[in-house]
């Protein structure tokens, strides 16, 4: 994968519905990841935002759809 997880979803910001949700408060948030490109680093800051269920949920479908190339 040659582009990590921020810069994939970064392609999401102009899309209606929870992707394009989870995008634009990334690119809004000053201090989301740049790595290491792992699921737990995305989940962990998410989680110390006090995220909800729903948007770690988000974000496990977008890893999902990340990982699998797409």
């Amino acid at each position: 994968m040659a582009a990590g997880f921020g810069d994939w979803l970064a392609q999401f910001t102009q899309v209606n519905g929870a992707i394009g949700d989870l995008a634009r408060d990334a690119a809004a948030d000053p201090d989301w990841p740049d790595g290491p490109d792992e699921l737990e680093t995305y989940t962990d800051h998410l989680e110390d935002a006090g995220a909800s269920e729903a948007a770690l949920d988000v974000l496990a479908d977008a890893w999902a759809r990340y990982a699998a190339g797409s």
